[in-house]
Order: structure tokens, then sequence, then C-alpha cells
């Protein structure tokens, strides 16, 4: 897993290191979740299986919206007039 350094003031990491003790979680679960709720906001995937989920789904709406017919109000359907 590749490392970053990360600055924070002192304040922020105050917050920081208080979160992680209340939630029992370490400094790394936060991060993670913090960088996946902020790929989540912008439409991006950490995961290749999400993207990969989110593609598949935006390309059937897509063909959903182009395979269906164009419905028309009664008044404007031309009939014909049979003959027998």
């Amino acid at each position: 897993m590749p490392g970053k350094r990360v600055q924070f003031d002192d304040e922020t990491w105050a917050a920081v290191d208080l979160l992680a003790r209340d939630r029992e979680a370490t400094f790394q679960e936060l991060a993670d979740e913090a960088f996946r709720d902020l790929l989540n906001k912008h439409g991006r995937f950490a995961a290749f299986r999400a993207a990969l989920k989110a593609s598949a789904k935006h390309s059937d709406a897509h063909l959903d919206d182009e395979a269906r017919p164009q419905s028309r109000p009664r008044s404007q359907v031309k009939r014909r007039n049979r003959v027998a």
C-alpha cells in the first residue's frame, strides 16, 4: 500500500485524533472513509467493481431511453379508415 505524508494544523489534528479515539478507530480507518466519501461525492470510485457497476447502470439507463418508443397523445395519432 503506498503511503503519503499529510500535514494538519494542530486544531484539526486534535479534532481528528479525538474522533478516532471516540470511535475506537485508527487514523488510517478514518482517512480511508474520508477519501472514499470524497471520491463518491465527485462520482469517482476507488474500487474497480464499483466503477464497473456504475458504468453498467449508466449504460443500461441510456439504452432504455433509446429503445423506448416515443408515444404521442391520442389526439395526434392518425387514424386510417379500413375498408373490408
